[in-house]
């Protein structure tokens, strides 16, 4: 059976960033998932920068795709800038769509 992380991370990949058209997951947005014994998920994750504009639509639709795994009772979005973001993060596939 899969971890949770896995499952987790795997429905993120259909939370596309709405600016540059790739997942958080392949932009490596997201660090960590987890669900404690409870049904409390919380995603570690950042952003490209600071004041992203698109910070409350990305927190919903991750939130709204955690909500629909199997056990997950609530969501938290904890927002980290350690490690900083950098193009390096990013998977070969979202580098190439996006040309970098």
């Amino acid at each position: 059976m899969a971890t949770f992380k896995a499952t987790g991370m795997a429905a993120l990949t259909h939370v596309i960033d709405p600016e540059l058209g790739v997942d958080v997951v392949g932009l490596g947005l997201i660090y960590d998932v987890t669900l404690d014994d409870n049904g409390h998920c919380v995603v570690t994750m950042t952003l490209t920068m600071m004041g992203c504009p698109l910070t409350d639509v990305l927190a919903n639709d991750i939130t709204a795709a955690m909500q629909d795994l199997p056990g997950v009772q609530t969501v938290d979005i904890n927002l980290v800038w350690s490690p900083a973001w950098s193009i390096a993060r990013m998977s070969r596939a979202a580098r190439l769509t996006l040309g970098v």
